[in-house]
């Protein structure tokens, strides 16, 4: 009877084993690391639908490789060291080989060392500081990718766009602690006065400041044309309620981090700021994706770039495990360098630092919504 117990047990254990091994060769996990808590949840939880929906498309097409394509959210709160702990965790305790995020350039940037440290593949939808990708001696991160433009070109978009409308002044304020509001800052300011404009007054704040009105006394008896704020849009909100406050009369101008449903139109009317795509493009894929989005999340609202980047980014993940062709992360980060996908933000190739080579929109807040303003090429 102990004997045949024993027995028993044995093959219940090696059942249960072979059946483990069976579903996990049958699945590909795809790390989803985005903050949907902190200071910026409407980031993540647009770039959290955006990957699911592509995901969600592809298993109704068969998946990928034979196998079904499955979602493991980890919350990163666009900080580093919960992205740190969040990726650790998708690598080490949930074994996944392949992450979509983060958002935020300061978390995506020490995730991103994780990646190549562990072999991951790694595409951000909108980490814009051009660290996520290089090293810091200029060297090309192997399995690290992204799906957006860079802060120079976005900041050098703004730039032009600024010295175009005749905005010969500029005043610039920036959190000197976040990366991509550094960025930004640097290079706008850079493009700017090298096409003649002048910089008036330039202060820096931290991400947990609420009242600027300091540095917005300076800025009032400046007289900028431009206010440059490149950060996200809690600080915007914060910012552009307050400049109307003190009767600022500047330009408010920024960066793809004002793009969220939770930005106060009312704070930053008439303000511009660039972008990776506009819900007002006609292209049958933009007008196509927008129906699709709305219909699977039942909403009147048309997805925002946070949604559609990450929608892209997850979409250009699985065609380089597809043409890679197995599912491993070296073949599919050399596919991946290789590719050209036609995304809902454009036709996407990638350059020897892995940044997507693709055009910017500039978008303006009139009357309490978001304008098409035009596209600037590379």
């Amino acid at each position: 009877m102990k004997a045949s117990k024993i027995l028993y047990l044995f093959v219940l254990v090696a059942l249960l084993a072979t059946s483990c091994t069976a579903t996990a060769t049958n699945e590909i996990k795809i790390g989803v690391l985005a903050p949907l808590s902190g200071a910026v949840p409407t980031f993540g939880v647009s770039t959290r639908d955006g990957i699911l929906l592509a995901i969600k498309e592809q298993n109704a097409k068969g998946g990928v490789l034979g196998k079904k394509l499955v979602a493991v959210v980890a919350d990163s709160q666009c900080e580093a060291d919960p992205a740190v702990n969040a990726m650790n965790k998708l690598v080490d305790q949930d074994k996944v080989k392949y992450v979509v995020g983060e958002v935020c350039s300061k978390a995506s940037i020490p995730a991103s060392e994780i990646a190549v440290k562990k072999g991951v593949v790694m595409i951000s939808p909108t980490s814009t500081n051009p660290s996520v990708t290089l090293n810091k001696d200029g060297s090309v991160k192997p399995t690290v990718f992204r799906a957006c433009f860079i802060d120079p070109f976005q900041g050098t978009v703004m730039a032009k766009f600024a010295m175009s409308k005749n905005y010969k002044t500029a005043y610039i304020l920036l959190d000197q602690g976040n990366d991509y509001v550094r960025g930004l800052a640097e290079f706008f300011e850079k493009a700017y006065t090298a096409a003649g404009g002048k910089v008036v007054g330039k202060d820096t704040y931290t991400s947990k400041d609420t009242d600027f009105s300091a540095i917005l006394t300076k800025v009032a008896a400046a007289k900028p044309d431009v206010l440059y704020i490149p950060d996200y849009y809690n600080i915007v909100n914060l910012v552009g309620a307050q400049a109307k406050e003190k009767g600022i009369t500047a330009v408010l101008m920024g960066g793809d981090g004002w793009d969220s449903s939770d930005l106060n139109r009312k704070a930053v009317e008439g303000g511009y700021y660039s972008n990776h795509y506009s819900p007002d493009d006609t292209r049958p894929v933009v007008v196509d994706w927008i129906k699709r989005y709305k219909a699977e999340y039942k909403t009147d609202k048309a997805p925002d770039a946070l949604a559609t980047l990450a929608y892209d980014a997850t979409n250009i993940l699985i065609a380089s495990i597809i043409k890679a062709g197995v599912d491993d992360p070296a073949k599919v980060a050399e596919a991946m360098a290789a590719i050209k996908v036609e995304g809902v933000s454009g036709t996407i190739t990638f350059d020897k630092d892995h940044n997507p080579i693709k055009s910017a929109v500039v978008l303006q807040i009139k009357d309490g919504k978001e304008v098409y303003g035009g596209t600037v090429n590379p």
